[in-house]
């Protein structure tokens, strides 16, 4: 099967395309007191663990929630992976897990090996998503080593993209060894890994949020809605979501 793409594998397969620009430092941005902006969030509950497919990605949360943040995220990009090392936590604590908010993760695929770990974060039951999806960007600096030490050779045949290309590379990455040690069963594996129907779809999905919100790096994330202008970190998103949720200056607590 052909994948339709509006990224040009042809050109992923030069080197400037597939030896993926190397992680910045880590953020140092993570701050020290998460919870403090938002004490007047009463805990309703614990909805951390109820996630869901939707058409474009997976929905980490209480469905019912007022507000909903969505998350567009690549794999292969190392912010991404700061963000969900500082972020991601954070929001889980203090606003996913009493419902206040519901957070939808979509990936943006920007090459080759994004679509490969993207089939593998959403391969299986749902609610092993958030497992998934957080072993591979926090393992993020021990897969792209692989990738980017790789010979330009091999990197050329896992920019085509294909069914074997994307099998060669979660096997040579580690990337299906990360979801068998979890428990998954190597048939199961490899079957996301092949399913081009799978592949297609995260595509067409990615057309789609490119079209609808002009994403222009990653990570970047809409606010009910709206895609959040120059907000591509923690340090950036913490105010817009401590603004969102403070509590009034009566001491009630906000409501979105």
């Amino acid at each position: 099967m052909k994948l339709r793409s509006p990224i040009a594998f042809s050109v992923l397969a030069s080197a400037a395309m597939i030896a993926l620009t190397v992680p910045g430092a880590a953020q140092q941005n993570s701050l020290e007191t998460p919870r403090s902006a938002f004490e007047g969030v009463d805990p309703q509950g614990n909805w951390s663990a109820a996630i869901s497919r939707t058409e474009r990605g997976h929905l980490l949360g209480n469905p019912e929630a007022k507000t909903r943040l969505i998350e567009f995220v690549s794999y292969t990009c190392g912010h991404c992976a700061n963000f969900a090392m500082e972020g991601e936590p954070a929001i889980d604590l203090t606003l996913l897990m009493q419902g206040k908010m519901a957070v939808e993760v979509r990936p943006v695929i920007r090459n080759a090996i994004d679509l490969t770990v993207t089939l593998l974060a959403q391969c299986g039951d749902p609610a092993g998503f958030k497992d998934r999806h957080r072993a591979f960007m926090y393992g993020h600096s021990q897969w792209m080593a692989k990738l980017q030490n790789a010979p330009q050779s091999q990197q050329q045949i896992w920019a085509r993209a294909d069914k074997a290309s994307r099998m060669n590379a979660a096997s040579a990455l580690g990337l299906a060894d990360m979801l068998v040690q979890r428990g998954q069963s190597i048939t199961e594996v490899n079957a996301c890994v092949m399913n081009d129907a799978a592949a297609q779809k995260l595509i067409d999905a990615g057309t789609a949020d490119r079209i609808e919100f002009n994403i222009a790096g990653t990570p970047s994330f809409a606010l009910d809605g709206k895609l959040l202008a120059n907000v591509h970190n923690w340090a950036a998103l913490y105010p817009v979501l401590s603004e969102r949720f403070a509590a009034a200056p009566d001491g009630s607590p906000a409501t979105p």
